[in-house]
């Protein structure tokens, strides 16, 4: 980080990517915005992501305030995953940031 006088200053860009970077993080907020915001549902969608790393990124981006996790009490226990409005506020971003990765791979299959 650079210091501007006597105050740090982190670049905005390299914020956000320290946000969203982890193991499916984006597709995870794609998923509880369009309803797949049950544990089971997320783990049978990203059969490549383990429990345990679909709980960190799930509690990280709990604790960034993207989400929210919310418990039922029934039984068994049901466990839901919301966007805050905060999270609100990223997901745009997101889905234009796959769109342009769809757009890449496309190209990068092209030029083989």
């Amino acid at each position: 980080m650079e210091e501007i006088g006597s105050t740090e200053f982190q670049c905005p860009s390299d914020v956000f990517l320290q946000i969203i970077k982890g193991k499916c993080k984006t597709t995870l907020i794609v998923l509880i915005k369009k309803g797949r915001n049950r544990f089971g549902e997320m783990r049978r969608t990203l059969p490549t992501i383990s429990e345990r790393m679909l709980s960190r990124q799930l509690d990280e981006l709990e604790k960034d305030g993207i989400i929210r996790r919310e418990s039922f009490p029934e039984v068994p226990p049901r466990v839901e995953y919301f966007l805050t409005p905060y999270g609100e506020t990223i997901y745009p971003i997101i889905r234009e940031m796959r769109k342009w990765g769809y757009i890449h791979l496309e190209k990068q299959q092209s030029d083989v």
